[in-house]
């Protein structure tokens, strides 16, 4: 039987290097998994879809929050941000720990 995992939250305003030292984490330890946030800010040239955010329009985001399938939720810079429910307890269950990097007033 597989041990659940744990969780780690990096917490600052953003800007501070939280991605950076998440990213550094995960680099190093193999079962420490980078929480993949859920956001409505537009896509950028270098990112892909499922691997460094979850993009969804402002309305898939407010369904997202009625339906409690985030964890936690904040609005940054006028986009919305939030940890997704479901690939949290997943991974933890699967025995993965999970690190989240999150602007402080998601915390």
């Amino acid at each position: 039987m597989t041990s659940a995992g744990f969780m780690l939250i990096i917490s600052s305003p953003s800007g501070a290097g939280k991605t950076t030292l998440a990213r550094k984490l995960t680099s190093v330890d193999k079962n420490l998994i980078l929480s993949i946030s859920v956001t409505t800010r537009p896509l950028r040239p270098s990112e892909v879809e499922g691997k460094d955010y979850f993009f969804k329009t402002k309305d898939e985001f407010e369904k997202m929050v009625s339906d409690d399938e985030l964890l936690e939720h904040a609005e940054v810079f006028g986009n919305f941000y939030g940890t997704p429910r479901k690939f949290v307890e997943r991974n933890l269950k699967e025995g993965k720990d999970v690190v989240f990097d999150i602007d402080w007033q998601g915390a």
